[in-house]
């Protein structure tokens, strides 16, 4: 008899030592069938977001099949429950909201539970929810891209998350580095979230709020908001610690000058040390707003592709800045760009691929442009044509006139069965090149007109949707750095003196992103903010503000 126990306590043994690691505990039938009509349900009212419809089917997958309690041992969280809680306790730090991951509430359940007083399976299930929807937060985003008109394709990114969360979180023996993994593999994402953990603590210390200078201060003048203007620039970074200010004379001079050039120059501001309404604006604006323009720029970065086939070419919309990467993240060339106007021509927000460049192009308009500009220039002078280069083109593509515009011709440009392309040369509103990532909103990269200066004033927002570049033969040269016949002479001659039309293939097709940030962490750990301009900011704030479930 003492043999066949002593076998039974083997074989007993044996199962114990191959069971899961959120195999049920002794109280595991009944917290397994409470689980399971919890998961069933696809709601629990303990959660700040009570609905979890959306993590239904994860949440399980996650349990099945004995719907066994995965974070609780004995009556307490195991030790990867409790790592896992603070980190959802500190999800700010992580550019992410903690109220939508209970972290508010964990304190009081891990409190309740010590004491017997709650429910074990309602503290394990609304742990897994608040630990799926945080891992899918860091990876993917919280909102879906498409629904904020973002036209970028998280699907590939996602995660098994049922599997994740139980081997690599459950199971696992590192949390942090096994979240690290899934977060955005790019330096600018890491600095973005060591810029937010500064400007939270700046924000959570009291505001200091300039005084009215009344009209534009300049410098050498008065002003009596000296000793705040100046404890304010040392706060943001932008007064070095060492710069000497006179106390004697409240007078606006010398290092605070230079400080408030510097604070403009990283607002996207005119540069010129004059402290006009923009800048005072820029200066009173609330730290929590910078916090909150660093985590939405955050949750941007999140959408993003984890991989490239090559280095990516990045137009940042609100910065007005175009970066071209080379091997390693290395930054390559960097130039300033005009966007869409605002009000009626956004620059959309997507992802594209780069094929080839056009020397002196053709323009073809579009018909929108065509229906609401060219054809009431037209109507105002029947020379309209013929003064800007123009041509008219048959449905086919044959020239029927680039002179004057007849009665006839005029109502087939009306009726858009004629169309209207303008001439290759410097007068073209493309200017001497084009660079072509085929998509469906005709938008891409180009030269501007010789005769416009469209850098020279503040507006960056100019163009009907297209991308304007202010260096287009050294963006032209860079694109085609491998094929060594396409120097920067050879470039710039084909531009000015070379066939009309040239079409040169790039050898492979580069990653263009066109983005969305309106802050920006460069290398050295500056930290540059812009205005909202196309409103997409507002937008995505509102859409995060109605919490889980976001829409798909």
């Amino acid at each position: 008899m003492r043999h066949f126990v002593f076998l039974l306590l083997l074989v007993v043994g044996a199962q114990a030592q191959k069971s899961p690691a959120h195999s049920l505990s002794a109280e595991g039938p009944a917290s397994g069938a409470q689980i399971r009509a919890m998961v069933a349900a696809g709601r629990l009212a303990d959660l700040r977001w009570p609905v979890f419809s959306d993590f239904k089917a994860e949440v399980d997958r996650f349990y099945r099949p004995s719907y066994a309690l995965a974070w609780v041992r004995g009556g307490k969280p195991t030790a990867a429950a409790q790592e896992l809680i603070s980190i959802l306790e500190s999800a700010e730090q992580e550019g992410l909201s903690a109220e939508d991951y209970d972290g508010p509430r964990w304190a009081e359940r891990m409190e309740l539970l010590a004491g017997k007083h709650t429910d074990e399976a309602r503290f394990d299930v609304a742990l897994t929810v608040c630990t799926m929807r945080y891992v899918a937060a860091v990876r993917v985003g919280r909102v879906n891209p498409k629904h904020v008109q973002f036209a970028f394709d998280v699907g590939a990114k996602r995660l098994d998350l049922a599997r994740f969360v139980r081997e690599e979180l459950v199971q696992g023996k590192d949390t942090k580095a096994a979240l690290a993994k899934i977060e955005p593999p790019y330096a600018g994402y890491r600095r973005a979230r060591e810029a937010l953990i500064r400007y939270m603590e700046l924000a959570s210390e009291e505001q200091i709020k300039l005084p009215d200078p009344g009209l534009t201060l300049s410098p050498e003048e008065r002003y009596e908001g000296v000793p705040q203007l100046a404890a304010l620039l040392s706060k943001l970074g932008d007064l070095p610690a060492e710069a000497a200010i006179g106390t004697e004379e409240p007078v606006y001079t010398g290092p605070l000058v230079t400080a408030v050039k510097h604070f403009q120059e990283r607002h996207l501001l005119y540069d010129d040390g004059k402290i006009d309404e923009l800048t005072m604006r820029q200066l009173n604006m609330p730290l929590s707003s910078r916090v909150e323009q660093l985590r939405l720029t955050m949750e941007r970065w999140r959408w993003l592709p984890l991989s490239f086939p090559q280095p990516p070419l990045v137009v940042n919309i609100p910065e007005f800045y175009l970066r071209g990467f080379g091997p390693k993240g290395k930054l390559e060339i960097t130039m300033n760009v005009n966007v869409g106007e605002a009000y009626e021509n956004k620059t959309p927000i997507f992802e594209g691929r780069m094929t080839y460049l056009v020397f002196r192009p053709y323009w073809d308009v579009p018909a929108s442009i065509q229906r609401g500009e060219i054809v009431p220039s037209v109507e105002e002078d029947r020379d309209y044509i013929r003064h800007y280069d123009f041509e008219v083109l048959s449905a086919n593509g044959k020239i029927v006139t680039d002179g004057a515009i007849s009665d006839s011709v005029l109502q087939g440009l009306r009726s858009g069965k004629l169309r209207v392309r303008q001439k290759p040369g410097p007068s073209n509103s493309l200017g001497l090149v084009k660079f072509m990532f085929p998509n469906v909103h005709s938008v891409y990269l180009h030269d501007t007109p010789v005769e416009k200066d469209m850098f020279g004033s503040g507006d960056r927002d100019l163009s009907h949707g297209c991308i304007h570049v202010k260096e287009p033969a050294q963006l032209a040269a860079w694109l085609l750095r491998d094929q060594k016949q396409w120097t920067l002479e050879r470039v710039r001659t084909a531009m000015q003196e070379g066939k009309d039309n040239q079409r040169v293939n790039l050898t492979k097709a580069v990653p263009v992103l066109i983005l969305y940030g309106t802050a920006i962490v460069e290398e050295d750990g500056q930290v540059y903010f812009t205005t909202d301009l196309y409103g997409h900011d507002a937008t995505l704030e509102k859409a995060l503000g109605r919490g889980y479930p976001y829409p798909e």
